[in-house]
């Protein structure tokens, strides 16, 4: 007598259902990781920060306490502080000579000297034209009229350069979040081109700070990592700019 194992599939159909279970499984299995693959992908790609994190801040302003995320005329994002019961309709002239570079500019293939200084120019200027309606503007405190109250503007760029777009919602999906994660990791995929501002405000009498802002400037879309950096590819970023600091200096 020949003895049959009960754990052993006995039959052509037991082992076919075997096979199937199996293939199942695997397949589950399989799906599963692209799609643990997917969702890494979208979150490491697709979250893009619209402020800066506090490891992006330069140093150049004194300090970064209180600094609080709102939201511009313009609808962007900006971190701002403002000394309790400041108007800066109680000024009359602002001290402010140019944007500055800080730390010293280390101009790279990417982003050459020339757009450095052409995009402090540009953001100087974004500067002085939302200034211009409200203030008398002069380049140092002694040439503040005598009897005007004055505020002292220092600001800079403290950085350049330009990261991987998010994912838009038709990319969150399995193939097409991988495709695009691959695309960012070879540096083929759509970049933003951005830049941070660091601005501080102020009392020339006091010498105490009336208000401090840290914006991260987003830009146009540059092809991918080896695409310079230009500084036209800021200039409706600085528009928006100049009309919010108008919006925020007349009150509305």
């Amino acid at each position: 007598m020949t003895v049959i194992d009960s754990d052993y599939p006995a039959t052509a159909g037991s082992l076919i259902d075997n096979f199937h279970h199996l293939r199942t499984e695997h397949m589950s299995m399989s799906n599963g990781w692209i799609a643990g693959i997917a969702l890494s992908c979208v979150f490491q790609v697709g979250c893009v920060s619209k402020v800066a994190q506090p490891n992006q801040y330069s140093g150049f302003l004194p300090n970064y306490e209180g600094l609080q995320e709102q939201t511009t005329p313009s609808e962007q994002k900006v971190l701002r502080w403002t000394a309790p019961g400041f108007d800066p309709h109680a000024y009359s002239t602002v001290v402010f000579e140019q944007v500055e570079l800080y730390p010293a500019p280390k101009p790279s293939e990417r982003v050459n000297l020339k757009t450095l200084q052409d995009v402090q120019t540009a953001a100087s200027n974004s500067v002085k034209s939302a200034l211009s309606p409200y203030y008398t503007i002069v380049s140092k405190v002694p040439r503040a009229p005598a009897d005007s109250r004055t505020l002292i503007l220092q600001a800079a760029i403290t950085h350049v350069s330009a990261n991987n777009e998010g994912m838009h919602w038709y990319e969150a999906v399995p193939i097409a979040a991988i495709v695009g994660a691959t695309q960012a990791a070879t540096g083929h995929r759509d970049q933003t081109a951005e830049l941070y501002l660091e601005a501080d405000l102020v009392d020339a009498r006091t010498g105490l700070p009336v208000a401090k802002v840290v914006r991260k400037v987003f830009g146009e879309t540059v092809k991918n990592a080896s695409q310079p950096i230009v500084a036209n590819d800021f200039k409706v970023a600085f528009k928006d700019m100049t009309n919010d600091m108008q919006a925020l200096l007349s009150g509305q």
